[in-house]
């Protein structure tokens, strides 16, 4: 029980921790370079939870061939960036990653 109390306190105290930056900060009052720093915020967290999964099979990062996924990520963002849709690279990804693990076996 102690167990449940502890992680839900620590819950409440990093959801009032957030909170209280979006509901009391004024983002206007911020300074230009800092607000300029704040978009890029999204793109690297994401980043950073998304190419673990490409890059490590097994416990190692592994870029031979034998790993489908990075080579359908490199794909899907080659085609992200040319086209600046979202939709288009998530499908060219995916459509890649079947077809190599297909080819694969």
């Amino acid at each position: 029980m102690s167990t449940w109390i502890a992680i839900v306190g620590i819950s409440l105290c990093t959801f009032l921790l957030r909170a209280s930056f979006i509901v009391f900060a004024d983002p206007h009052r911020f300074p230009k370079r800092f607000r300029q720093a704040l978009a890029f915020v999204p793109p690297a967290v994401l980043a950073a939870i998304v190419l673990p999964g490409l890059l490590i099979q097994q416990g190692a990062i592994d870029l031979t061939g034998s790993n489908p996924r990075w080579i359908a990520g490199v794909i899907a963002i080659v085609v992200g960036a040319r086209t600046r849709n979202a939709l288009a690279a998530i499908v060219s990804g995916m459509v890649t990653l079947w077809l190599l693990q297909w080819l694969m076996g």
